[in-house]
C-alpha cells in the first residue's frame, strides 16, 4: 500500500499513487494536445499547477470512497506512463473507469494491461457489480481498451459532451462482475 492506495502489479506494469513528484511529467504527457483531445476533463495547455492541484485532490477523494487513481509506471525503469482512475459510486456497486496513457507509449498494450489488474481490484477486492467507461465517438484506440476487457457497448449518447467548441458523441461500455472472467 502506497499513501493508503493499494499497489497493483502486472507482467510489466505497477501502479501506484501518484505523489507531486510526478506532476511535471503529468504535465508533459497530459499536455500532449493528441492526450487532451481524447478526455473531457484535461484542457490543452496543462500546467503544472493544474497537475498539482489534480493530483492533490486524490488523497481526500480516496478517503471519502468517492475515486482511486493510480500511475502506471513500468515495472522495469519506473517509468511513468499514463493513469487509471476509478470513479466510485458506491450506493449503486459501480465504478467508472477512467484513464490515458501518453503519447510515447501509445499501441505497447500497457493500458489494457493496466485497466485489467484495476477491473480486477473493483470486482474481487472491492466487489462492485458493475464497471462503466465511455469513450469519445472517434477515439478507436480507447474502443479497443474496452472491448479487450471483455466489456459490451451499450449505447451512444449523440452530441453529448462539447469538447474546444465541438459536439461530440459519447460511446459507453459495460461490464458485470457476473460476465467477468478473472
Amino acid at each position: 500500500m502506497c499513501d493508503g492506495l493499494v499497489e497493483l502489479h502486472t507482467e510489466r506494469t505497477l501502479l501506484r499513487a501518484l505523489t507531486l513528484s510526478d506532476a511535471p511529467e503529468v504535465r508533459r504527457l497530459v499536455g500532449a494536445r493528441e492526450v487532451a483531445a481524447t478526455t473531457l476533463t484535461i484542457p490543452h495547455p496543462y500546467t503544472t499547477s493544474m497537475a498539482e492541484a489534480w493530483i492533490g485532490s486524490h488523497a481526500e477523494r480516496r478517503e471519502r470512497g468517492e475515486a482511486l487513481h493510480w500511475a502506471i509506471t513500468r515495472r522495469d525503469d519506473g517509468v511513468l506512463l499514463g493513469v487509471v482512475g476509478l470513479e466510485l459510486e458506491n450506493g449503486h456497486q459501480r465504478g467508472e473507469l477512467g484513464y490515458w496513457i501518453g503519447v510515447p507509449y501509445w499501441g505497447q498494450g500497457y493500458c489494457t494491461e493496466a485497466v485489467r489488474a484495476v477491473v480486477a481490484y473493483a470486482f474481487g477486492v472491492l466487489r462492485l457489480e458493475k464497471l462503466v467507461a465511455c469513450h469519445f465517438a472517434g477515439n478507436e484506440a480507447s474502443g479497443r481498451v474496452m472491448r479487450k476487457l471483455g466489456m459490451t457497448q451499450e449505447g451512444v449518447l449523440r452530441q453529448h459532451v462539447l469538447k474546444w467548441g465541438q459536439r461530440i458523441d459519447l460511446v459507453f461500455y459495460g461490464l458485470l462482475r457476473a460476465e467477468w472472467p478473472g
